[in-house]
């Protein structure tokens, strides 16, 4: 006979329904998590974004207590618009002084003419195109991200490297109006096909890459290096097999493309506007208020920038500290876990903003491209320091969105 005692169903304890819930979670697709973690991630951004939008006052961009779309679509979205609705300029605009100032040659075409045509498809606003075309890149960017971590690392340090893509402090640029979600997706995508040696479907991609972001010869360089490396194959670079005369001309050939590729805009703007350094001259423009004008002489940005920023000697003796600090976590043994061609990413995109980019306010959204070496970030397997990086990740957010995107009266300091 069945006591009453018994006949009651025992509850489930905590620790029985978190077990439960992290069973499900594994058992479910890795796409599906990610898709999960990104969807989760961008709510969040929504609601920081959208608290600092109830806050901002009537400026150039937008009126008093914008709605998100209008508010994410500010900066260099006003330029994307620019450049959807009517193209590059045939003119360079000048100032009294015969300088060239700001204009849309500075920003590649792939993106905003991508929203042009969706815009004439769907006859929607370029608000919401723009948007939603970073929001899908953003999402491609996260399944390419956590297929290529997991190239490289196990599963659950794949994902929680993935979970910090997700929510980095510029994560924001997931859901505005810029190009660097799409850029982002393309350079992943190149990345993998480079670790799978797929070198000729890389072609197609680095070309496209090139004229969405300017990273093509900091592609180049990657591919350059690679094929060094490879020939030689140093034995404390971990090389994982020979390239021989034989296979070594497929990745020079898209070293070469990806050069190419770089120095097609800088020739089209010179095509257009018959000004030789049109492109060059534009993006000295945007310097020009720090250190006023000059040559862009490779190199010298970044000592030039570090002492506007913190005076000399000691902007100096900082960027040695910084440089120093970046060397080593690259070359870091534990930094070989994620592969050397992401180590050399990161070796050949910071070579080339060292050689062209003036450090400002919008430098960590052009770190982003360095976002392979958060597997490195990832590897600590301590459930309190995975915690730790996250919530430290969104309070950066918060702080990159206060101090760079809100804009406070004369905002110098555009993201």
């Amino acid at each position: 006979m069945t006591t009453a005692s018994s006949a009651v169903p025992r509850a489930r304890s905590p620790r029985a329904g978190r077990s439960w819930v992290v069973v499900r979670w594994r058992l479910l697709p890795w796409w599906l998590r990610i898709t999960v973690v990104y969807t989760l991630s961008r709510v969040l951004t929504t609601a920081l974004m959208s608290g600092f939008a109830r806050i901002q006052t009537a400026n150039s961009f937008t009126v008093q207590h914008p709605s998100y779309l209008s508010f994410a679509s500010i900066w260099d979205g006003a330029w994307y618009r620019v450049i959807a609705a009517s193209g590059y300029p045939s003119t360079l605009p000048i100032d009294a002084a015969g300088h060239v100032t700001e204009n849309a040659w500075a920003f590649m075409p792939a993106y905003p003419f991508t929203v042009r045509a969706l815009m004439t498809v769907t006859g929607a606003s370029f608000e919401f195109v723009a948007v939603g075309v970073s929001l899908l890149a953003g999402w491609g960017a996260a399944l390419v991200f956590r297929r290529l971590m997991g190239r490289f690392l196990d599963p659950a340090r794949a994902t929680f490297a993935t979970v910090l893509f997700c929510v980095a402090p510029v994560s924001v640029m997931f859901q505005v109006a810029y190009a660097e979600a799409m850029g982002l997706l393309l350079l992943l995508v190149a990345l993998l096909l480079l670790v799978q040696r797929r070198y000729w479907a890389m072609l197609p991609v680095v070309l496209l890459l090139g004229i969405t972001r300017p990273t093509g010869l900091a592609f180049a360089l990657l591919m350059s290096l690679f094929v060094v490396v490879g020939v030689l194959r140093p034995a404390w670079l971990r090389m994982p097999e020979r390239l021989t005369v034989r296979t070594a001309v497929a990745p020079a050939i898209v070293a070469v493309v990806s050069g190419l590729v770089g120095l097609a805009w800088p020739a089209i703007a010179w095509a257009a506007t018959g000004v030789p350094r049109a492109y060059t001259d534009t993006e000295l423009a945007w310097r020009s208020s720090y250190i006023g004008w000059g040559e862009l002489v490779p190199f010298t940005p970044w000592v030039q920038g570090f002492g506007w920023w913190f005076h000399q000697p000691a902007g100096t003796i900082l960027l040695v500290v910084v440089l120093a600090g970046f060397v080593a976590v690259v070359f870091q043994p534990a930094a070989r876990r994620i592969g050397l061609e992401l180590r050399l990413w990161g070796v050949a995109y910071l070579v080339y903003l060292l050689a062209v980019f003036f450090p400002q306010s919008s430098t960590w959204r052009i770190l982003l491209p360095i976002a392979p070496l958060l597997g490195v970030v990832a590897l600590p397997r301590s459930r309190v320091y995975r915690v730790a990086m996250v919530v430290l990740a969104v309070v950066l957010q918060w702080t990159w969105l206060y101090f760079c995107w809100w804009v406070d009266g004369y905002d110098w300091t555009p993201p």
